[in-house]
């Protein structure tokens, strides 16, 4: 069976909203959007705060239509929700009354898994990140990193082509952040899954990504594209010092400066 060529395609995609209020306008947040992402490609989106990164995701996760334009998942246009897709939010929405053994296991079981492998698999990861001793463990009696690790391998386990993650290490400190990039990277390598990435941190697209995207101000759109030509495997705690970080973060940053500035000028 031949493989598709794409796991997202974007094809000059707009999405409006519309205001609450009688008479509002609706207010455009993505405008011509076109982008593709191949299969086992980690994508970054980055850009100024509201210029449609979490929306592209919302997007393909189906739990939004495009007002204009086609959002494709595997060649096939997305219409409706899009349970094939992984996706990790900000929050790591873990459900309190299930241990953290039970939280990892919950997308298997919902997918008819049979209660042995699922032990099996889950514990596999649990394993991988660090937290074996505490399987037993509720999600209130876990730091907040440990949580975060559960909350990304209960999306791993369940093994989707394309992940989805909207600033997955926004709420938590630089340190906490570091460890879990590089526990990320190696958890994407074991079966390179096409990752879309949402973050505000350059450091942080520089040292996860094969693409960096970067999106203009509201109505966000495509300014620009990068390919992170760095080696794999990739050190998050060293990534400073690899030949060429310097120059692509500086791009990156001047291109971003530009339309926080202008964005403070039309306000």
């Amino acid at each position: 069976m031949q493989q598709t060529m794409e796991s997202v395609r974007f094809d000059h995609v707009y999405k409006a909203f519309v205001a609450r209020g009688r008479g509002s306008e609706p207010v455009l947040a993505l405008q011509d959007v076109t982008f593709t992402a191949a299969p086992g490609e980690f994508v970054s989106l980055v850009g100024p705060s509201g210029c449609g990164k979490s929306t592209c995701l919302n997007l393909i996760a189906g739990l939004d239509g495009p007002s204009e334009g086609t959002v494709a998942h595997q060649g096939s246009a997305v219409r409706g929700v899009n349970t094939s897709v992984g996706y990790i939010t900000q929050d790591d929405n873990l459900l309190p009354w299930r241990s953290l053994r039970g939280n990892v296991e919950l997308s298997l079981e919902l997918q008819g898994v049979a209660r042995r492998e699922r032990r099996t698999r889950a514990q596999e990861f649990i394993d991988l990140v660090g937290l074996a001793g505490f399987e037993d463990h509720y999600p209130h009696e876990l730091s907040g990193g440990m949580r975060k690790r559960a909350g990304i391998i209960r999306t791993l386990v369940y093994d989707s082509s394309v992940v989805l993650m909207d600033e997955p290490f926004g709420p938590l400190d630089a340190q906490t952040r570091v460890i879990l990039q590089a526990e990320l990277l190696r958890l994407w390598e074991r079966s390179r899954p096409t990752v879309l990435f949402v973050t505000h941190d350059l450091v942080e697209a520089i040292a996860l990504s094969d693409r960096i995207l970067v999106f203009t101000g509201t109505p966000g759109t495509i300014k620009r594209e990068y390919r992170v030509e760095l080696p794999r495997p990739r050190d998050p705690f060293r990534i400073h010092e690899t030949p060429g970080f310097g120059e692509l973060h500086d791009a990156l940053w001047a291109d971003i400066r530009v339309e926080i500035e202008q964005a403070r000028t039309v306000s």
